[in-house]
């Protein structure tokens, strides 16, 4: 089954797949404190905007985790003070879903001392709190639910989505809380 980019966020860790029939041709990268998807050498040019993103950007006790430019913007209303629900779901709704041609819905999480998980389509937004891993995915599975794939580090969490049976895995990224903030991983299929 195709699920396009997905992500999973439990309590204490979260992971991040980009999945693409479209731009298999990336990879994910370490820079500065985040983690972001850029294409490789053999990529097309392309001046498509939804291409190159951060889809890992920790803030203070917590990490964002999206697929997509929103990131940025969750990570900055939670450095602001904003409670984490709302960081999520206001710049959810500002940003709205991709004008692509597939409206292909912007998901995103917060692992933290409260972890949320949340996805705008075209018909809706949805942010839930989750206590358990939790996925939502742009195709198919774009409501979250409950998931058996294990996240427990986050190089475990990485390795997990990057495995996990959905067609067309690309890159993957995982995140766990430490004792003194988190720690992060990067599995490209090399």
């Amino acid at each position: 089954m195709y699920v396009g980019r997905f992500l999973v966020i439990g309590s204490e860790t979260g992971a991040y797949r980009v999945s693409s029939r479209s731009f298999p041709n990336r990879k994910i990268i370490e820079r500065d404190d985040r983690l972001t998807v850029v294409p490789t050498d053999a990529a097309d040019e392309t001046d498509n905007p939804y291409v190159s993103y951060n889809c890992v950007r920790p803030v203070d006790d917590r990490v964002v985790v999206g697929n997509g430019s929103h990131t940025d913007p969750i990570a900055e209303k939670l450095a602001l003070g904003y409670p984490a629900r709302d960081a999520l779901a206001l710049s959810l709704l500002a940003l709205d879903f991709e004008k692509d041609d597939y409206d292909t819905p912007r998901i995103a999480g917060i692992v933290g001392p409260e972890s949320f998980i949340g996805t705008v389509r075209r018909d809706g937004l949805v942010v839930e709190e989750v206590t358990e891993p939790t996925l939502v995915a742009t195709y198919e599975k774009d409501s979250p639910e409950s998931t058996e794939i294990a996240i427990e580090s986050a190089a475990g969490a990485a390795r997990a989505v990057y495995d996990a049976d959905f067609e067309h895995a690309v890159c993957a990224a995982g995140v766990a809380r430490t004792g003194d903030g988190f720690e992060t991983a990067i599995e490209n299929g090399d």
